[in-house]
């Protein structure tokens, strides 16, 4: 095996540069009908997975007094929540490694049938959790559980998608056609939030937050049964297929992944220059923007539904442009952009979205209950702008289309096709995962410490915002990284030397 590694680093380092490699497998000849065909059996079952990822977060508020006690204090649940949905973060990298290992010596295919399977099920269950003051700490306890399947098979899915499109797509279109793949995970986010919303709508408050939660959680069967049968249908990629048929699969794709110096740079170079900054950028701008604008500005549920979901309407077409832009000039060049841009308007775009959110409104007084314990008063933004709000956040996505649309892309013309799944994997999910991941969490705790700091100190002040400086730090510094160290690669050949 090791007298296999010299032969694979100099091919290795020719795809990382952008030159194609000389006998390379032509798959430019696969009818575009067959692709689209593949992008959207893909790109269903990856929409339904980051739907059913997503639903907890979105629901965080509301599952935090169901897990640890209707009688803990709101920002204390809250976190509660928010680490129970960061734990299937952590265990996306290894999702990646066991999924991507499968895949790439089994096939693309049914890994992602299981991963879908896997997700499905730990979803539906979910939604059937007795609450904390039901069964005590089994009910967090179960559902950290449920959510570390959810990350391992999370894990799998994206690097299974992304292959599987690339390895059908033209080589001088691959941006293009990946970048489909890229609107899954905000499909899935919105798709969650309007379930969410109709559900929310069509029962009184009390009722949603007793039992109504669980209904989007539930649905979830319905959509991965319908998802498992259009994935059944497909056939394995061509290029997978054309190696596991000359016996060039890889039968070791962890070690040939990282024991090989030349590709364990590449991975490196991956996570630390493009996918840690991406994952921050990603769930800063949609998923903590969500969490602020309702917990932070005290937004209703339906009015920041609405400013979220509008403004990610409105960007989806530009995650296809700059897909289809790293075709023509590169993918480096506008993903070192976005990451720049995020790292320095995003602070300024959420003081917009603050005072465009308006002053707050004590709509219920602070009381004393029957233990003598005080409940905090209750407070609402009555006034906001929301077509400013709106207007923000499409900025905010703005950063996410560049950093995300082409990334697919890039990461799949780094790897040849024997270790592709796993090497790319891997990268993508402890960047997107882990950095990006925790966005939500470490940025509500740092506000929550800001906010108890001394009064009139910086962070007292500040403490609403401060959270930020999280995702700005990871963004700054994944653009040193990656502008120095990223080598600029599209349409390549994507064969197995």
């Amino acid at each position: 095996m090791h007298s296999q590694l010299p032969h694979r680093a100099p091919a290795t380092e020719a795809r990382a540069s952008g030159a194609a490699p000389a006998a390379a497998h032509d798959n430019n000849t696969v009818p575009v009908g067959k692709i689209w065909q593949v992008i959207t059996a893909s790109s269903v079952g990856t929409v339904i997975e980051w739907y059913d990822f997503y639903i907890f977060g979105s629901l965080a508020a509301i599952i935090g007094p169901v897990l640890f006690g209707s009688q803990g204090k709101p920002e204390d649940t809250l976190l509660g929540a928010l680490a129970v949905f960061g734990a299937g973060f952590i265990v996306r990298p290894f999702g990646a490694v066991f999924f991507g290992r499968i895949g790439d010596m089994i096939g693309r295919k049914y890994t992602f049938l299981l991963t879908l399977l896997i997700m499905g099920g730990a979803t539906v269950v979910t939604g059937l959790i007795p609450s904390y003051d039901s069964i005590g700490v089994a009910a967090p306890l179960i559902v950290l559980v449920l959510r570390l399947l959810q990350g391992l098979a999370l894990g799998g899915e994206y690097g299974g998608a992304a292959t599987y499109v690339a390895e059908y797509s033209p080589d001088k279109k691959r941006g293009y056609f990946t970048s489909y793949i890229q609107i899954t995970a905000t499909a899935g986010l919105v798709l969650s939030i309007l379930v969410i919303v109709l559900t929310k709508k069509a029962m009184p408050d009390a009722a949603f937050k007793e039992w109504g939660w669980r209904i989007p959680f539930l649905l979830s069967a319905l959509l991965i049964v319908a998802s498992y049968y259009i994935r059944r249908r497909l056939h394995e990629s061509p290029l997978f297929a054309k190696a596991k048929a000359e016996g060039r699969t890889s039968q070791h794709p962890l070690r040939e992944s990282f024991a090989n110096p030349v590709n364990r740079r590449l991975v490196l170079i991956a996570l630390f220059g493009a996918t840690m900054g991406q994952g921050v950028v990603f769930y800063t701008s949609q998923f903590y923007a969500y969490s602020f604008m309702q917990n932070t500005l005290k937004l209703d549920l339906v009015d920041a539904s609405i400013v979220l979901v509008a403004a990610m309407v409105l960007a989806t077409p530009l995650f296809v442009y700059f897909g289809s832009l790293s075709d023509r000039i590169g993918r480096k060049r506008i993903i070192m952009t976005g990451m720049l841009c995020a790292a320095l308007f995003t602070v300024p775009l959420f003081y917009g979205l603050q005072a465009y959110a308006g002053p707050l409104t004590e709509t219920t007084p602070a009381t004393v209950d029957a233990a003598g314990k005080t409940v905090a008063a209750v407070q609402k933004a009555l006034t906001p702008n929301l077509p400013m709000m709106t207007a923000l956040t499409f900025c905010l996505v703005l950063f996410v289309t560049m950093v995300y649309g082409p990334i697919a892309a890039y990461l799949v013309e780094l790897f040849p096709t024997k270790v592709r799944y796993t090497s790319l994997s891997v990268p993508y999910h402890i960047g997107n995962g882990v950095f990006g991941g925790f966005v939500p969490l470490v940025a509500t705790w740092i506000a929550v410490w800001a906010k108890a700091q001394p009064e009139g100190s910086f962070f007292q002040q500040h403490a609403s915002l401060s959270g930020l400086i999280y995702p700005v730090v990871i963004a700054l510094v994944c653009w040193v990284i990656g502008s120095a160290l990223m080598k600029d690669v599209r349409g390549v050949k994507l064969i197995e030397e």
